[in-house]
């Protein structure tokens, strides 16, 4: 049976789509290959299937999926079950550093001499551990197998532990898949570590450095007796792209999804005397200074910080102690509220806003209307928040978290207004959370609406944004997005 013949008689649990189709037709068998899928559009479900196709012709007995912390779950609690074809025996073993009897037992028989498929579900943090790059080594090497690394970006990184180790329990798999929506979210240097991880050949550079050297603009610099190289502009994308090609798959979401459009918003805010006072200290002297004490910086990092903190109508003092500044923010998302009716997300990057827009909504709308979603909610709590808020006849009304605990792996697809209360600079926290409304089971237009202090570090930190989606769709030869600015 050709491979043509394979896949149009396979027996798949969920029928797949066309762009999926096209995935596994030309990729299945690959030794190795990246999955460039926007949020939303199946890369699980390519991936489960091509484990599946590979177990069925004898290519693997066993699979490693790593995933970030916050998904990583899910992969055994849903998308394995949900896609998995009925026809496939296999069983599951979800990692965990201490595992209690039932989970040490689930473990061990990842190891049992059978004919099912072994499937280990690992957090990608495991890899910075001697004990978990241990076990996935061990793992791979009592099997012929597939290794993949879910949100590769995880990975990007070239000096980080987890990166190295990935890179070298990779090289125990017969088979390497990568998969991520952008995979380029600062620079086109993103891309070298994730595709070292398939192998140092797929860009025909077996260094970072060389790696940088081709596709980067660099230049020396010297600040007092030291000296460092710079990177000030990149070069040869085209080359770039069509390397990438030869072993990647990209589909975007408005290329195969009948999803309704994202529509951007600014809402400008201005800031109030004393914001405005405290603001021009900061930037012009790096520390300001309140009648409860004072806040200084020692380095730009943390002065970008503190003017972002201000704006957002807070401040951090040197006592470790935080001053509440009067602000306008929290107004112009209540009267942004009252403009819409149905499910909101509020996205805010601080722990003192998300508590204090909790408060404020809460006051206004009742206490069960709101609930929060940051790294200080209970791991048990979380699941329980996410389907209230999905379900349409609760009476959560608004999801309020972090990006970066809330952006990744979950579906809120019952809002259809986002407000970015606050931004940062992370290109891929920013895509992620925006698409946790806009994917599969949307039917509403989303409306995403940032909040924003005209003249100040929340225009910079939008630009940047901004820029990075700009390289990122050059490397990609891709069309310059529809965003924001």
């Amino acid at each position: 049976m050709n491979d043509t013949t394979f896949l149009q008689n396979y027996r798949f649990k969920n029928k797949p789509f066309l762009h999926q189709k096209v995935y596994l037709q030309r990729f299945w068998r690959a030794d190795v290959a990246a999955l460039f899928a926007d949020m939303g559009t199946g890369k699980s479900y390519m991936l489960i299937n091509n484990i599946a196709m590979l177990y069925d012709k004898g290519g693997i007995n066993a699979a490693l999926i790593v995933a970030p912390k916050g998904v990583y779950r899910n992969w055994v609690s849903s998308e394995i079950p949900k896609h998995m074809p009925d026809h496939i025996l296999y069983r599951l073993a979800l990692w965990t550093p201490s595992p209690r009897k039932a989970e040490k037992e689930s473990l061990d028989n990842m190891f049992s001499i059978t004919e099912d498929l072994k499937i280990l579900v690992m957090n990608i943090e495991a890899l910075s551990t001697k004990k978990g790059t241990s076990f996935a080594q061990r793992f791979l090497n009592a099997h012929t197998g597939m290794m993949a690394i879910d949100e590769s970006t995880t990975i990007k990184n070239h000096g980080a532990l987890r990166s190295k180790n990935a890179v070298t329990v990779g090289t125990k798999a017969k088979f390497r898949r990568i998969l991520t929506g952008a995979p380029v979210t600062r620079s086109p240097l993103d891309l070298f570590q994730q595709c070292a991880f398939l192998s140092y050949g797929c860009l025909s550079q077996a260094s970072f450095y060389g790696f940088q050297n081709r596709y980067a603009v660099v230049i020396e610099r010297r600040l007092g007796s030291h000296s460092f190289k710079q990177v000030v502009g990149y070069q040869r994308l085209d080359e770039l792209s069509s390397r990438l090609n030869t072993f990647s798959f990209r589909i975007r979401k408005e290329e195969c999804l009948d999803l309704p459009e994202k529509v951007y918003v600014k809402r400008e805010v201005d800031l109030t005397d004393e914001q405005r006072r405290a603001y021009n200290q900061m930037r012009v002297m790096a520390l300001a200074q309140f009648n409860e004490g004072m806040t200084t910086t020692v380095n730009a990092l943390t002065q970008i910080m503190r003017l972002h903190q201000i704006v957002c109508g807070h401040i951090k003092l040197d006592d470790g102690t935080v001053k509440e500044l009067p602000n306008l923010r929290i107004q112009e998302m209540l009267d942004t509220i009252e403009e819409s009716d149905g499910k909101v997300i509020i996205w805010a990057s601080y722990r003192h806003d998300i508590e204090a827009i909790r408060l404020t909504l809460q006051k206004t709308y009742g206490m069960n209307a709101v609930a929060s979603y940051y790294g200080d909610t209970p791991d048990d709590e979380r699941q329980e928040v996410i389907t209230r808020f999905q379900d349409p006849e609760s009476d959560l009304r608004f999801f309020v978290g972090n990006p970066r605990t809330g952006g990744y792996g979950i579906t809120l697809t019952e809002a259809k207004l986002v407000i970015y209360y606050s931004n940062n600079f992370d290109l891929e926290v920013r895509l992620q959370s925006e698409d946790r409304a806009h994917r599969i089971g949307q039917k509403n237009t989303v409306t995403y609406v940032d909040l924003m202090c005209p003249g100040t570090v929340d225009e910079k930190i939008v630009q940047a944004l901004r820029d990075k989606i700009d390289i990122a769709g050059r490397v990609l030869n891709e069309d310059v997005k529809k965003w924001l600015i």
